[in-house]
Order: C-alpha cells, then sequence, then structure tokens
C-alpha cells in the first residue's frame, strides 16, 4: 500500500520560506514522477514542481519559478523548498507520485499519472 505524508506547512509573512517535505512508504521510488501540487480556496488544483525521482528531471510552474526548488533528499523523501513567498502562494500543499515509472521528461508533467496522493499540508502566507 503506497502512502504519502506531507509536514512542513505554516503561517509566514510575504517574503518568507517554508519547507515541505513528502515522504513516502509502500514501495521503493525507483523512477516515479514525484509532484507538488496546491489547491486554494475557491480555485482548481495547480502544478507547482514535479520531479523524476533518482532521475534528476526536474519540471515548475511558470508562477513559482526562480521561488520554488525541488528536490529528493533521500531514498524515501522530496521536498519543496518555497522562498519568496507571496500571498498568492497560500494553498494547501499536497505531493503525488505516478503510479508507473517514467524515463523521459515527457511523462513527469502536471498530466502525468498521479495515481497517489497526500493529504496535504496548509501554508499561508500574509501581507
Amino acid at each position: 500500500q503506497v502512502h504519502l505524508v506531507e509536514s512542513g506547512g505554516g503561517s509566514v509573512q510575504a517574503g518568507g520560506s517554508l519547507r515541505l517535505s513528502c515522504v513516502r512508504s509502500g514501495y521503493p521510488f525507483g523512477r516515479r514522477c514525484m509532484g507538488w501540487f496546491r489547491q486554494a480556496p475557491g480555485k482548481e488544483r495547480e502544478g507547482v514542481a514535479t520531479i523524476v525521482t533518482n532521475g534528476n528531471m526536474i519540471y515548475y510552474g511558470d508562477s513559482v519559478k526562480g521561488r520554488f526548488t525541488i528536490s529528493q533528499d533521500n531514498a524515501n523523501t522530496v521536498t519543496l523548498q518555497m522562498n519568496s513567498l507571496k500571498p498568492e502562494d497560500t494553498a494547501l500543499y499536497y505531493c503525488a507520485a505516478s503510479r508507473q515509472e517514467v524515463w523521459s521528461a515527457y511523462q513527469c508533467g502536471f498530466g502525468a499519472d498521479f495515481a497517489y496522493w497526500g493529504q496535504g499540508t496548509q501554508v499561508t502566507v500574509s501581507s
């Protein structure tokens, strides 16, 4: 059974930083597409960043480029370092994992087959 748990959310002022972590259990990462997504109240879910674990292929959404960094910290953890936070970054942040292994960056965009999702961690940025 695949299980993803996010942590690290909280409340910060604009310009501050937070570091989100996603810890997985249930199967080895292998070459999975892992993604961070967010959803604000009344808005559609938005892709933030993706990474191919053990493959070093990374993709960012336009709204976070240059401010957020996704990385694989160890065999079980993917993190999202968020700097220069803005009030519009306020949302519930989720991590997700693809059902199958992937072998190219093309297979790891925001439309990948993300079959497994965490429960989310809240990020609130005040002005």
